[in-house]
């Protein structure tokens, strides 16, 4: 089942976030302050928040899986809180991910999958929905604040939110960074099931003023197996009028995932 869902699960993780080709690198030269409090955190984290209504990238991937590596090159394109779509080099393949369904459409090997988040959710080990994976993509917190009490500290150059009682299934960290308080890093740990997501925001631009992720490192291991997908994006235009065309070719064989698997 495994490898069945990874193109659709690797294009789901590829929006992730955006970048621009006249960016400004932002410094992440902040210096900790160790009496910082965890509702100072989650107020400042806060106000970096994305405020857009649409935005559209291309995004360089490199896919890395044991000794193979492949990049790919897609166009991405989000309507806040309402879509996310990604379509390949040529129109090789489309995503088209709603807050009620995912789609996708390979036409290399003439095939599809329409359905919904219980197959990403099950292959990652989190309950997942569109506003989780649009946080993900956006680089913010993935659960938000509301659902946990978090306590702060420091860990090398980073600030560390974490629930102040730490579920004994999934252990959560946001590690923020001291310049502009977005994130460095999100981590999720299963250790009964040996599994383990990540995802590194390695660099950040200023793009009209907003504190957007410029390079993305994504590491997911389960037990002995690991896939790592490092991003890159360019070329981000904010708040265009956008399409969002998606239509599952005749005669494309569907994907049907055995659920007892």
């Amino acid at each position: 089942m495994m490898k069945v869902i990874k193109p659709l699960v690797l294009a789901a993780v590829l929006s992730l976030v955006v970048g621009c080709k006249s960016a400004l690198t932002v410094s992440s030269s902040g210096e900790l302050n160790k009496e910082v409090t965890a509702k100072q955190l989650i107020k400042e984290n806060s106000k970096q928040e994305l405020k857009f209504k649409t935005f559209q990238s291309k995004v360089k991937i490199d896919y890395i899986e044991g000794t193979t590596t492949q990049s790919y090159g897609v166009n991405l394109r989000i309507e806040k809180d309402k879509v996310i779509w990604i379509n390949a080099t040529l129109g090789l393949a489309r995503v088209m991910i709603t807050p009620n369904e995912v789609k996708y459409y390979d036409k290399i090997n003439n095939q599809f999958f329409d359905g919904d988040y219980r197959l990403l959710s099950e292959l990652l080990g989190i309950e997942l929905d569109f506003q989780k994976v649009q946080n993900l993509l956006l680089a913010e917190p993935i659960f938000g604040y509301k659902s946990n009490k978090y306590v702060a500290s420091t860990h090398e150059n980073s600030y560390v939110l974490q629930p102040e009682e730490q579920n004994a299934v999934l252990e959560l960290f946001y590690l923020l960074n001291p310049k502009h308080f977005k994130m460095d890093s999100q981590q999720l740990y299963q250790p009964s099931s040996r599994r383990m997501f990540q995802i590194d925001y390695q660099t950040y631009q200023d793009v009209d003023k907003q504190i957007v992720p410029e390079k993305v490192h994504i590491n997911a291991v389960e037990g002995n197996d690991g896939v790592t997908i490092d991003l890159e994006y360019k070329s981000v235009t904010f708040n265009e009028e956008l399409r969002f065309p998606f239509k599952i070719p005749k005669g494309f064989k569907e994907i049907v995932i055995d659920e007892a698997n």
